[in-house]
């Protein structure tokens, strides 16, 4: 592969092209980090006390779904968000951020324990005291994503 750097000051962000006879595996892989990258930086705005915030990422402790509305708790506050689950999912860093049912998303960074002596479900204690349950449906997914 061949990697060119063109440096211009009429660029305000960094484009990224591809020139390539056909997809490839490395094409693909390429393009994944790149997509990976800009999840990362993506912003999640959470609305508390009629008030709008930026919440960094790394800070989420999980997004759950109850009673109607989207929610991100962090270490301090509960946050209301805008967006649906399946939205927030593609906004957010897939190598932090893992969906264990179909109403919540918890950061992999605040997992401080699994119990998994519950048949067919594992038991999640996240860093802020907080209790979670992997679905059925979910549970090979983050056995996976963990190497369990």
């Amino acid at each position: 592969m061949q990697l060119n750097i063109k440096i211009d000051g009429n660029y305000e962000e960094p484009e990224t092209l591809i020139t390539t006879a056909r997809m490839t595996d490395e094409v693909n892989r390429i393009v994944n980090f790149i997509n990976q990258s800009n999840a990362a930086t993506a912003i999640i705005s959470g609305f508390k006390n009629d008030k709008v915030e930026l919440l960094e990422q790394k800070e989420l402790i999980r997004i759950y779904a109850e009673e109607g509305k989207i929610y991100a708790k962090t270490e301090s506050d509960l946050y209301q968000l805008r967006l649906r689950l399946y939205e927030l999912e593609e906004r957010l860093d897939d190598t932090l951020f893992v969906r264990i049912s179909n109403s919540e998303i918890v950061n992999l960074k605040k997992v401080k324990s699994l119990d998994l002596s519950f048949v067919g479900t594992i038991c999640m204690e996240l860093s802020n005291g907080d209790v979670s349950y992997v679905s059925r449906r979910y549970v090979s997914k983050i056995k996976k994503t963990l190497g369990l």
